[in-house]
């Protein structure tokens, strides 16, 4: 088992910035971040692969958000910059234990999830 706890969510005006971190009980195999709005389906973030740093972005996000890992704590990190309305979302951590190739679904454990609000 693999215990996933969040944090960083809050409100922020459109261009702002905000950080999210995800801390895991124990070391997995890939970690990732997706959001769901309301009304609408779980999408994918970013992910990160723990033995080397990987990482995989959705494009709505490339080049705004970035996804880091401080190896010593378990946890990682997703940075959001420039953050629009349509970002406005719970984001939820998410980890997995096996395999190597980094994913955008399929995870095997979730933390509670945390709002993130956009303000035009």
């Amino acid at each position: 088992q693999v215990q996933l706890v969040e944090s960083g969510g809050g409100l922020v005006q459109a261009g702002g910035s905000l950080r999210l971190s995800c801390t895991a009980s124990r070391l997995t195999a890939t970690m990732g971040w997706l959001r769901q709005a309301p009304g609408q389906e779980r999408e994918f973030v970013a992910a990160i692969r723990w033995m080397d740093g990987l990482t995989d972005y959705a494009d709505s996000v490339k080049g705004r958000f970035t996804i880091s890992r401080e190896n010593a704590k378990n946890t990682v990190y997703l940075q959001m910059n420039s953050l629009k309305p349509e970002d406005t979302a719970v984001y939820s951590c998410a980890a997995t234990t096996h395999g190597l190739a980094l994913r955008r679904t399929g995870y095997d454990y979730w933390g509670q999830g945390t709002q993130v609000t956009v303000s035009s």
